[in-house]
């Protein structure tokens, strides 16, 4: 062998060994964030009391579930494997994690503390890279049967909707994760709209909460300056200005924007440009598009669809609504019709109807994507499932996976990554 085969020879093996190398320190970096953590779900239900409490006010059939439920996700299949449930006779019917994920808030949807009618709301600490909740405390919501909560932008407050009780309530969220006394407590007033909505689909019987206020849901914009909840009963969304200093709300210019009598509206998301505004109607079966002022915090309608497909004719109640994290999807909740009402967003915000997806399950609640996007989850509450899905990217289409995960009367579904977390 002479000293030029030598050195080729030396120069390809020394190049191999480099190749491998890297090609095993990339792999070991990809690796890296699926190993430091899992990806965690949580599952609010309504609980039957247990023994020995008072009563709970909880939507029919009652009591199925048995707390906050957890799950560990598979990223690749959806699969969700049971972690542990956080035993709860108070059916946590919503959740909410702080951006940190250090913390999980539930709306405990009860009608009394004591003898006092009113309901109340738990602090939990994450522990054991989320497979096991601490409970830190448990107050008053200001009101019976909170039904939603959400964190404001800051961190340092939780928005509480009372949908028994007619109000909306502010508590401070104290430096240790536990939660204070409220800082404001706000009663819904005003004429109580029909019970026939405007919008309702030919022969429906769909009344459901005009008979009083309904308080169904609360939540800041994304600047923190306005809170937005809505009134089922009043047919209307209020618009607060928020003290985040104090935890305190005073009445915008103007204090709320009105609905189609009797349509019932339900919940709301913000489109992720901030300025665009989808709310879903109980009872009129529709969805509204708002353009939202981020500086005066004022909506202006612009678009009415009805959430199921053309023809339909009967009883439906609408349920969650839901925009795509790239903001090219709205997806919308239909009750006894039980499907997921899918549509496209244009460039002007606009919706336009793509499909209508089955839920495999009675009454869907709410559903969920996962944070990467592959994955959508829909909470049947009669049911007693999740029903898991895998997302078209491009048209938004949702295929049934499979997969029926075993829960009684879920109410929301909630996700937190660990992978990232140290």
């Amino acid at each position: 062998m002479n000293s030029m085969d030598h050195s080729r020879r030396s120069f390809l093996k020394t190049s191999v060994a480099l190749a491998g190398a890297a090609a095993l320190s990339e792999g070991l970096l990809h690796a890296q964030p699926q190993a430091a953590g899992p990806l965690m779900a949580y599952v609010g239900t309504f609980s039957s009391p247990l023994r020995d409490t008072l009563p709970t006010q909880v939507d029919l059939p009652p009591g199925n579930g048995r707390g906050i439920h957890l799950f560990e996700v598979n990223r690749a299949t959806g699969a969700l494997t049971p972690a542990g449930i956080h035993e709860m006779g108070t059916s946590p019917s919503c959740l909410v994690l702080n951006a940190a994920g250090t913390h999980l808030y539930s709306a405990n949807e009860t009608d009394r503390v004591g003898d006092a009618k009113e309901g109340t709301v738990s602090a939990f600490a994450l522990q054991s890279a989320g497979r096991k909740l601490e409970l830190l405390n448990t107050v008053r919501s200001g009101g019976a049967g909170p039904t939603y909560v959400s964190i404001h932008p800051s961190g340092r407050f939780l928005l509480v909707a009372n949908y028994f009780g007619g109000s909306v309530s502010v508590i401070p969220i104290l430096p240790d994760g536990r939660l204070g006394p409220a800082t404001d407590v706000k009663n819904d007033e005003g004429p109580i709209g029909p019970t026939r909505a405007t919008n309702a689909p030919p022969g429906s019987f769909a009344i459901s909460g005009h008979d009083r206020t309904h308080a169904h849901m609360i939540q800041a914009d994304p600047t923190g300056k306005f809170v937005l909840h809505v009134d089922l009963g009043l047919d209307k969304i209020f618009v607060w200005k928020f003290d985040d200093k104090h935890g305190r709300l005073t009445p915008n210019d103007p204090p709320f924007v009105e609905f189609p009598a009797g349509d019932g509206p339900r919940h709301f998301y913000f489109h992720p440009n901030g300025r665009w505004f989808y709310s879903i109607q109980e009872e009129g079966s529709t969805v509204v598009l708002f353009d939202y002022d981020v500086r005066t915090g004022r909506l202006v309608a612009r678009q009415t669809i009805s959430t199921l497909p053309p023809g339909f004719s009967g009883s439906n109640f609408c349920s969650e609504i839901l925009v795509s994290a790239d903001g090219k999807f709205v997806y919308a909740g239909n009750r006894l019709h039980d499907s997921v009402g899918i549509f496209s967003i244009g460039a002007d915000g606009t919706l336009t109807h793509v499909a209508d997806e089955w839920t495999r399950g009675n009454y869907p609640r709410s559903f969920n994507l996962e944070p990467g996007g592959d994955f959508f989850y829909c909470c049947n509450q009669r049911g007693d499932n999740i029903a898991v899905f895998r997302v078209d990217h491009q048209t938004g289409g949702l295929k049934f996976t499979g997969l029926y995960v075993p829960v009684g009367n879920p109410s929301i579904i909630v996700f937190q990554d660990f992978s990232s977390q140290k």
